[in-house]
This record gives C-alpha cells, structure tokens and sequence, in this order.
C-alpha cells in the first residue's frame, strides 16, 4: 500500500469536507509520480455497485480509532482530479480537526491506494515521471505535509454540529433559566428596598443566568 497527498473544502451537521485528494497536475509529486486521469473509474463505480464506505483518516493513522474522524460520502472524478465529500463524526478529535481546518492549520489531503496498472511518462518538458494508471483507494486522510504540493483550501463549512441530544438539553437549560429570571422578576417588585445584601445576592443570580441564557442559546443557533 502506497500514501499519495493532494486538496479541500467543508460542511453539514457535524460538519463536512469536500476537496480533491487526487489532481490531474502533470507536475511530479514528491514520489516522483503524476496521476492519470480515469485511474479511478473503475474503484469508483465498483465501490458504488458494493456499497463500500472508506474513512476519513487523521494523518493515515488507523491503528487509533480516534484518528478515525469521518466516512466519504461521495467520490467522483472531474476536469481537476478525484473529487470527494466526507462527513466529520461527532467526536472530540473529528471537531477539533473539522476546527484546525476552518481555520487553515490543517488544509491538505493524502490518500492511501493500491496500484493496478503504472508505467513510464515522458511529460511535456522532457523529465520522465512515474504515471499512476489505475488505482484502489482505501482511504482519504487530513494531513499537515502532502506528497503533492498542488493543493489549497477551497472553503470550509462548519454546519450545525449539536447532536438532537444536546439541542434537547439546552432547551431544557434555557427553559429553566427563563422560569428562573421570571421568578426573580417577581421577587424584586415585592423585595424591600432596604435588604441591600440580599438584592446584591439577587442580581448576582440573575446576571449568572442572563450569562447561562444567553451562552445557551448562541451554542443552539451556531452553524
């Protein structure tokens, strides 16, 4: 099994990734090889027919399932390269990733294959180049450092990334902190005015569950 490297974008609920991990670039990639266009077409269509589903890696790392953060959901070729769509699981390492390449910290992609069929190209400048000429996939990773330098970020979306399971709870939270903020409401229209230390007290609870609301609701509305 050979590791080629290659490009991005993202969205969805947990959050998803859309990008090439494989260019038709003629320019040799660190392992001296370029990638013929079609080299794909028969493990895609074969994939599809089988319902295979390959994951989406952290640095190729699959003897940890943590580095396990996501599934391919859709795998095609087009005019640029091997384009695909994955799904972020929702879990600490697959978020934190999902947030690393919002951000642009981590923007690469790599992918694991067999070789079926290779051989010798001379290309347009005369250097001869491995050409990879049909390939199995069996993984697509985010990585800091891809075999091929001819990638970018396209865009990364987050998407609604709360599971039902906590929606649920912060409507419960938030439920309660507007029971809470009523009751206090109808505390300070009955409290005298001269029991300073126990308003003191009063306001403090309500600024904390002003903050609680508050906190509560920007997580729910957050895409």
């Amino acid at each position: 099994m050979k590791i080629k490297t290659k490009t991005v974008e993202a969205k969805a609920d947990n959050g998803s990734i859309t990008g090439y991990a494989s260019t038709w670039t003629r320019e040799p990639d660190s392992w001296g090889d370029v990638v013929k266009q079609g080299a794909f077409a028969e493990c895609i269509e074969k994939m599809k027919k089988e319902g295979k589903v390959i994951p989406l890696l952290y640095n190729h790392n699959e003897n940890e399932l943590k580095n396990f953060i996501g599934k391919v959901t859709d795998l095609k070729e087009d005019d640029h390269g091997l384009l695909f769509e994955a799904d972020f699981d929702d879990t600490e390492e697959a978020q934190q990733a999902r947030k690393l390449a919002i951000d642009g910290r981590l923007c690469k992609f790599s992918f694991s294959y067999n070789v079926l069929d290779q051989g010798t190209v001379t290309l347009e400048d005369g250097r001869e180049a491995n050409e990879l000429r049909k390939l199995d996939i069996f993984e697509v990773s985010l990585v800091l450092y891809p075999a091929n330098q001819d990638t970018s970020v396209v865009s990364v979306k987050s998407g609604k990334r709360n599971s039902a399971k906590d929606e649920e709870k912060l409507r419960q939270i938030i439920q309660l902190a507007q029971e809470c903020l009523g009751e206090l409401d109808d505390t300070d229209e009955q409290e005298d005015t001269d029991a300073k230390s126990k308003d003191l007290d009063t306001d403090n609870d309500k600024e904390q569950k002003d903050r609680l609301l508050k906190e509560a609701d920007d997580i729910l509305s957050k895409e």
